[in-house]
């Protein structure tokens, strides 16, 4: 019982962590500028202001777009696999409980690492100025989270116990 009461504890964490790292405004950080996925805070005099993104090429644009899918894919996977996983506590004998939601996990792991990957590999690459910030790390934590929680329901799906 305490196993899983830490289980639900780390998803919980994973969900939180993931929609922070989705929506906070700390993927790409200058001195006075900071970019997420949706806009950027830009430091004029001592305010800071939220703009548009800048101008990206249609290419960048086009990752930009898949970055911002596959993140709030992965949220929506995430969070649904925590009910999944609610649900088939109470509902599945054994040996067939944690199948779907270990799939659920594995799905929103792979949207955590793709739009982390494309982030890394596609925006930002010529900029000499500035770095990831806590969102970007937030993500990456998240994939970690995410893919140990997917090794965990598996490991639960085969106890006997």
């Amino acid at each position: 019982m305490l196993v899983l009461a830490g289980i639900v504890v780390l998803h919980i964490t994973t969900v939180i962590l993931l929609l922070v790292a989705t929506i906070d405004n700390a993927w790409w950080v200058t001195n006075d500028e900071y970019t997420d996925l949706w806009g950027r805070w830009n430091l004029i005099g001592l305010d800071w202001h939220y703009g548009d993104l800048k101008k990206y090429s249609d290419v960048q644009s086009d990752f930009l777009q898949s970055v911002q899918a596959t993140s709030v894919l992965a949220c929506v996977f995430t969070i649904l696999a925590l009910f999944v996983f609610v649900a088939q506590l109470f509902t599945l004998p054994k040996g067939q409980r944690f199948i779907f939601t270990g799939i659920l996990q594995l799905i929103a792991c792979l949207c955590i690492m793709t739009a982390a990957s494309i982030y890394t590999a596609q925006l930002h690459t010529t900029e000499k100025k500035g770095g990831y910030g806590h969102s970007y790390i937030l993500a990456w934590i998240s994939f970690v989270l995410t893919l140990f929680l997917t090794i965990t329901y598996i490991v639960l799906r085969k106890r006997n116990d």
